[in-house]
């Protein structure tokens, strides 16, 4: 009895694509779950898309904080390597962080005109998780700073892996803006079918 039991539990949980816990050549557990097309955009998300005003402003916003990015990493390096230019380049990471905040709260507004909600979207999910990191490292920055809890060598150091984070996110943008410059045509003639 105590081990039809432990069985079951096992059972309950096992995630083996095979009933029996993969204990015999048994059939496959078949799944319902709601599979994302294999397109970024849906033809009515890609018409949303479209039409929404924060695709403008994402597309204006996130040139722009690279270039603030390019501009503050050099005096971030500067800083590091000569010990010269604190202010400039903590004036420079704030600036940098403010341009984060802002592009990621336009973000959210955006997912949610375009997939129906805020965050972590199906078509965007590793991206916005990673965007945490990324976020998290810029505010670890600001709090160090504001409380002095670190010495301005060490800020500056948070700060060139907070920037190493957005180099690392960026680039997964880009590829999923490749991704969907892609997917186009093949979207397009999706949308004429149905």
């Amino acid at each position: 009895m105590f081990t039809q039991i432990f069985d079951r539990l096992i059972d309950s949980i096992d995630s083996c694509p095979w009933t029996g816990n993969g204990r015999g050549l048994q059939t496959p557990k078949i799944t319902t779950k709601k599979a994302r097309p294999p397109y970024l955009y849906s033809p009515a998300e890609r018409r949303r898309r479209d039409a929404s005003p924060w695709t403008l402003v994402q597309g204006v916003l996130a040139p722009i904080q690279f270039l603030v990015f390019l501009v503050s990493l050099g005096f971030v390096v500067h800083y590091l390597i000569t010990g010269n230019g604190l202010e400039a380049a903590t004036i420079s990471v704030l600036f940098k962080t403010g341009c984060l905040y802002t592009i990621m709260i336009t973000g959210a507004i955006w997912e949610y005109e375009v997939f129906g909600q805020y965050l972590f979207a199906p078509a965007f999910f590793w991206e916005d998780v990673f965007s945490f990191l990324v976020i998290g490292l810029h505010t670890a920055y600001v709090a160090v700073l504001v409380s002095g809890m670190a010495t301005p060598h060490t800020q500056m150091l948070i700060a060139l892996a907070a920037y190493v984070s957005y180099c690392i996110n960026a680039m997964q943008f880009v590829m999923k803006l490749r991704a969907a410059r892609l997917e186009r045509p093949r979207n397009d003639a999706i949308g004429q079918m149905g």
